[in-house]
């Protein structure tokens, strides 16, 4: 279903008015990708201090923005809405951990939401990511492709930059990303690892490289503690997530029709249903514009369906009743 507004306004919605909803502002406004951004918060007096800095920034680049605090009347003239609420994650948990705590907040968010009119595309940041984003999709009535999280796209950065080190090459040449959960049971698809358009093992061979044997599950160890180690040092992560919202949203506003790996909702994909996980998908000006089914190893088709297992389980105890949209 195509969204019916034009771009022109390029309006934001911003629900959580913390750390990583500021950096997610601040790297828009840096970027020039929208021109109004309004954040909703249950603390509307930190909220409005966000927007008095914010507006202090924007006086210093000598730019103009629209950015003020609001309430869900505004959701239905805008043009995303990308959710950052919750509580940051504690040193020493899972962000599956967090799910009791982000529930109770997605059920005071949902309604007004959906009540608001808001045709747009929706952008899940909020943890336990896979969840949420099920969760959003069976509850706003939007498609699939106006509803997704950022899913395995910042466990991607990390892996590339990771990879980067091992081989001594600028990450943005590596081809590589993460799929299924955001979460402690994704995995690296390493048939699809590529330098430039020659494929890792190749590379390597080529250049006679000293890390000819690459230990992917030492690799896959230091993208999960990643996250891990930014918590315990200063409490949570919020610029490498919130550049990633910002790639996704030039994608949609730039129709980049650029491979990202993103948290959607499943419809047979892998011989998946009913769930949101992290697959590579096509994103363009309608948002999500194909999920793509790539082809897997069996050991990386298995490690597809233990993931897809842990997101089930844990959907299934939060929405029993709730059906998916067919």
């Amino acid at each position: 279903m195509p969204i019916e507004k034009p771009f022109q306004t390029r309006k934001v919605v911003i629900i959580g008015a913390g750390r990583v909803g500021s950096h997610v502002a601040l790297c828009l406004m840096f970027r020039h990708l929208v021109n109004e951004i309004v954040f909703l918060d249950v603390n509307r007096e930190a909220a409005e201090a966000q927007v008095m800095d914010l507006e202090d920034l924007a006086s210093g680049m000598g730019d103009s923005f629209n950015i003020h605090v609001g309430d869900y009347a505004d959701c239905a003239d805008a043009h995303f809405i990308v959710l950052t609420a919750g509580r940051s994650r504690r040193p020493g948990e899972t962000r599956l951990d967090m799910l009791g705590g982000t529930m109770k907040v997605l059920e005071g968010i949902v309604g007004p939401v959906r009540d608001s009119g808001f045709n747009g595309i929706v952008l899940s940041v909020s943890n336990p990511a896979d969840i949420v984003t099920e969760y959003l999709y069976r509850n706003l009535g939007l498609p699939r492709e106006h509803v997704f999280g950022t899913g395995t796209a910042l466990d991607s950065v990390r892996l590339r930059r990771i990879l980067s080190g091992i081989i001594d090459v600028d990450a943005k040449q590596i081809q590589a990303f993460c799929m299924g959960e955001h979460g402690d049971s994704s995995f690296i698809p390493t048939s699809h690892v590529t330098v430039g358009s020659i494929t890792l093992r190749e590379y390597l061979a080529m250049n006679h490289h000293s890390n000819s044997n690459i230990d992917f599950d030492d690799v896959k160890r230091m993208v999960k503690e990643s996250g891990s180690k930014i918590v315990g040092g200063k409490g949570c992560t919020e610029f490498g997530i919130a550049s990633v919202v910002a790639e996704i949203i030039t994608a949609i506003l730039h129709n980049e029709k650029r491979m990202l790996p993103l948290s959607v909702h499943l419809e047979g994909e892998y011989g998946e249903s009913g769930i949101s996980a992290g697959t590579p998908c096509i994103v363009g000006s309608n948002g999500i514009d194909a999920v793509l089914e790539i082809d897997l190893s069996y050991d990386e088709r298995r490690a597809m369906r233990n993931s897809c297992s842990i997101i089930r389980g844990y959907v299934d105890q939060v929405m029993p009743e709730v059906p998916a949209q067919e």
